[in-house]
């Protein structure tokens, strides 16, 4: 139960199927306790769970027969980013989650170099007291992120079950994302699966490069839509897993960059024959052309399926026609 006016929630005493249970599965694990296993890591850590007065900081600590906890729930507190009233495109929002169609020059959260007008900073603003949390920082759940120069779809998670249950999904693998991308060249063969693990490279941190060993596993299915003569395409990628720059690594290391990448696309450039009608079209796009179109996943509250589209963006799509009049 949870006494309100000292925010203090109590458990009752541990029964004998909990005996030698770890202390942060055992409180998880409590029907009436909503708080997930890192928020209970967490408090425990910070010296919020007392047994008879006595904080327990260590989460392995082995649960006895008749041990009561006492759990102190801190007050929210304001996140360090600033609210901003940045205009949104809402594709979709409930009291539990809210779905975001990003624009490209946006970066999804405050950093070096981009501390402010974030879509964290444009969330802060846009749901003001509909933000939930818990041990507890006042601030939207970001259960995934994509590049500052990548539009598309991304689902933001508003307290902290919605959170949980997202991060979950994304955990799982069993979120469905489909990009599409415009690269130089063409594939080889134009459809199938790059299957590589990917880690931060030893020579420019700012990259991303496949590895032999060590860095994290990353799958991503792709099918070519549509080709322009021989220097460009347009292609569909669907992601089994999601890590940093992984279609832009991914369709570089099968010698398709994606067009305007600056990071990845330059060995491929300069290899390509490019036509001169289509030079100044490729050179002069303001960024790496990548469009997050799809998003689907289950509503970590109501257990519905969820899916939402994207259509491309003004610059993507003129991109595409005026490759397509060449």
């Amino acid at each position: 139960m949870i006494d309100q006016e000292s925010n203090i929630f109590f458990t009752n005493p541990a029964q004998i199927e909990h005996k030698n249970f770890r202390l942060d599965k055992f409180l998880s694990n409590l029907p009436e306790c909503e708080l997930s296993r890192n928020q209970i890591q967490r408090l425990i850590k910070t010296g919020c769970v007392t047994l008879e007065e006595n904080e327990i900081i260590d989460c392995s600590y082995k649960v006895k027969v008749g041990d009561c906890f006492s759990i102190e729930i801190p007050p929210l507190v304001e996140a360090e980013p600033k609210p901003q009233n940045i205009p949104l495109d809402i594709v979709y929002e409930d009291y539990d989650i809210i779905v975001v169609n990003k624009p490209s020059g946006m970066t999804v959260h405050p950093a070096a170099g981009a501390y402010d007008g974030t879509l964290v900073n444009a969330l802060l603003y846009h749901c003001k007291d509909n933000l939930s949390g818990v041990g507890g920082v006042k601030r939207p759940g970001i259960v995934h992120r994509i590049d500052k120069e990548t539009s598309g779809l991304l689902v933001v998670a508003k307290n902290d079950i919605a959170h949980q249950g997202l991060s979950e999904q994304f955990f799982n693998h069993s979120i469905e994302r489909t990009y599409f991308a415009v690269t130089y060249s063409i594939l080889n063969p134009l459809n199938g699966t790059i299957t590589g693990n990917i880690a931060r490279s030893n020579f420019d941190r700012k990259k991303m490069t496949l590895v032999q060993s060590g860095g994290k596993r990353a799958i991503t299915h792709y099918k070519t839509v549509k080709t322009y003569g021989t220097f460009a395409s347009l292609v569909q990628c669907n992601l089994e897993t999601g890590r940093t720059h992984q279609i832009r690594v991914h369709l570089s290391s099968k010698g398709c960059a994606l067009i305007g990448d600056k990071v990845y696309e330059k060995s491929h450039k300069s290899a390509l024959k490019i036509p001169e009608s289509a030079k100044n079209l490729i050179n002069t796009f303001p960024r790496h052309a990548l469009h997050a179109t799809t998003l689907g996943f289950i509503h970590p509250v109501s257990g519905k399926q969820m899916s939402f589209s994207s259509i491309f963006p003004n610059d993507f799509q003129n991109l595409l026609d005026n490759l397509s009049n060449l």
